[in-house]
């Protein structure tokens, strides 16, 4: 398979050189509507990508306008808002716009951001290459899956912007139910974009069963796969009931049939239960794919074959299964049994154990690795720091001792975003500079790169540390106003978040500036060794021009660096030219 490269590969001192067929890229041919009906999972990727970043940008200029409310006791900058020429200042108005603000944030943020921001962007652009494949395998299902999210998304977005939503984005019943916002618009949205998630997955599980190349075992694959699988099985299985309970919302609230509002006879703490059975798999939705991210950054940047590789894989699937058995613990507080809350207890101790696992063979595959501070690699430390602390936090909440004094407090809240700002951020930040290159073919700039990146890192401990110690003082969260005893760390808090929103304005320009003045990238500028990095920068259509060689993901003896400074090669070892290749390397099958 390796002499269909036309004849290319050349002998170096290290052995055979193989080089990657060139071709046209994916990103060039045929107008706007050959994108907006592409049935290319590269171009649907990027579409997906462009989506997010979009739906990021406006919810964190949200997050920011909360911040700055939250600067001093007083209920000040919303008043300004709300207050016309002339008249009083109305106090009552500026808490409602308070609340919707942050409802915007938080509904923009989980729905439009977090959720598909790995699985749906960067996923769709890396799993069918990093199977040596065309495609996933149902090309016309992705472009669906990808109409129905901006559908979702246009419906959700129009629902909140014109009319004020203000339940926050769980919609707890009975005030969802009862108030005049527009609730049934928005959870309808809810319901396209649960559709969105589904086809997403199907498409995933289908794909990593059937599309393996030859050779490419379960425990042979990329870590990033065993993550998608292991998400897309969460988003099968539990997005149906999200579906359910908000299709319950809606006909509870236009029809008035009593489920969940007590005044119809029905039970608010049903809703709650129907809510997390989903949304706590959902953070693992959010979470895992971050999680994929890092096992595949972690060895790359440390030259380093990745720690405990099955661990690893089975402990996905563990999150996934055990992700499903511990929504009671969102409802410690609201009279479930205590025989039903010493069970969640126990059982949200135990999912800590497949992610402290992961943690611990990130940290063995760093040790005496040779570490090169990359900016993925910068965003990848900065995930392991952030993720633990958040880790660690969860084991106060979880646990019966601690839970009912921190329940509903900035504690909450500042752990919330330690897992997933902190996790799935800062991961979807490595990620997008680890593949940067691949997706767009330029190279940006380390240096700034990695400038932001510690930008960031410092603005958000900056903004959420504070957090933790405000929510054991007792702060509640989700006031427009609070004691002045508390303004000096919600102060700092605020300072913090600017810093933040400087670090992410300022990796979002170093990106945006390589598309347009960055040097050409090298097909394999890591060193890495998964497929997707055995075909041009940016690939093809067809991804491949020649089937790659598949062999170990992790090891990466067989690629050397560039004396020109031209990323690294694959070469094969002089043994190999008799003939007699290695027994784990076979070329792939597209």
């Amino acid at each position: 398979m390796i002499a269909q490269t036309d004849g290319a590969n050349f002998s170096t001192p290290s052995g055979t050189r193989i080089v990657n067929p060139q071709g046209p890229s994916y990103l060039t041919g045929g107008g706007i509507m050959s994108w907006i009906f592409t049935l290319d999972h590269k171009r649907i990727g990027v579409m997906y990508l462009v989506g997010v970043l979009t739906a990021f940008l406006l919810g964190g200029v949200l997050a920011l306008l909360v911040r700055t409310e939250l600067l001093t006791p007083e209920v000040d900058f919303f008043t300004n808002f709300v207050q016309q020429t002339g008249e009083e200042p109305n106090i009552a108005a500026a808490k409602d716009a308070y609340n919707v603000a942050f409802t915007l944030h938080g509904a923009v943020m989980v729905f439009l951001f977090i959720i598909p921001s790995i699985p749906a962007a960067l996923g769709n652009f890396v799993l069918p290459m990093m199977l040596g494949a065309k495609d996933v395998a149902f090309p016309r299902l992705n472009l669906a899956s990808f109409h129905l999210w901006v559908v979702g998304a246009l419906f959700f977005m129009t629902a909140l912007l014109t009319t004020g939503l203000d339940t926050g984005w769980t919609f707890y019943t009975p005030y969802s139910t009862t108030t005049n916002g527009p609730v049934i618009a928005a959870t309808l949205g809810v319901f396209i974009l649960g559709f969105s998630s589904i086809f997403t997955g199907i498409n995933f599980v289908v794909t990593v069963n059937t599309m393996r190349p030859k050779g490419m075992t379960w425990f042979r694959m990329p870590l990033m796969l065993w993550a998608l699988y292991a998400t897309a099985i969460i988003q099968v299985l539990a997005t149906p009931v999200l579906a359910i309970t908000v299709l319950l919302l809606t006909v509870e609230k236009a029809l008035g049939v009593g489920i969940f509002d007590p005044a119809l006879g029905g039970d608010p703490v049903l809703y709650q239960h129907f809510f997390w059975f989903y949304s706590h798999p959902a953070v693992y939705i959010m979470i895992l794919p971050a999680m994929g991210v890092i096992s595949e950054v972690i060895p790359v940047y440390a030259r380093k074959h990745i720690f405990g590789y099955t661990f690893i894989a089975y402990s996905s699937i563990a999150i996934a299964l055990l992700g499903f058995l511990v929504w009671g613990h969102h409802m410690f507080t609201s009279g479930q049994s205590n025989l039903a809350t010493v069970i969640f207890s126990f059982l949200t101790f135990s999912v800590s154990i497949p992610s402290a696992i992961k943690v611990f063979n990130w940290l063995a595959t760093l040790y005496k690795g040779n570490i090169h501070y990359n900016a993925s690699m910068t965003y990848a430390l900065a995930f392991m720091f952030l993720f633990t602390i958040g880790g660690l936090t969860g084991l106060y909440l979880g646990s019966l001792a601690t839970v009912v004094h921190l329940h509903d407090t900035y504690f909450v809240v500042s752990h919330f975003h330690y897992v997933m700002m902190g996790g799935t951020l800062v991961a979807f930040l490595s990620a997008l500079h680890h593949w940067w290159p691949k997706m767009f073919g330029k190279m940006y700039n380390e240096l700034w790169a990695n400038i932001a990146a510690l930008l960031v890192f410092v603005g958000f401990n900056v903004t959420f540390f504070p957090q933790f110690i405000l929510g054991t003082q007792g702060m509640p969260r989700r006031y427009a106003s609070y004691k002045p005893e508390f303004e000096g760390l919600h102060a700092l808090s605020t300072f913090g978040s600017y810093l933040l929103g400087a670090g992410l304005t300022l990796a979002a320009l170093v990106l945006v500036h390589s598309l347009f003045r960055g040097r050409k990238a090298p097909d394999n500028p890591w060193g890495a060794a998964t497929l997707e990095w055995k075909c041009c920068s940016p690939p093809t259509h067809h991804n491949f021009e020649v089937d790659p060689l598949m062999g170990s993901p992790y090891v990466y003896d067989n690629f050397v660096e560039d004396p020109n400074g031209d990323g690294y090669y694959e070469v094969l070892p002089d043994y190999k030219r008799s003939g007699v290749g290695a027994p784990d390397e076979q070329p792939a099958q597209t």
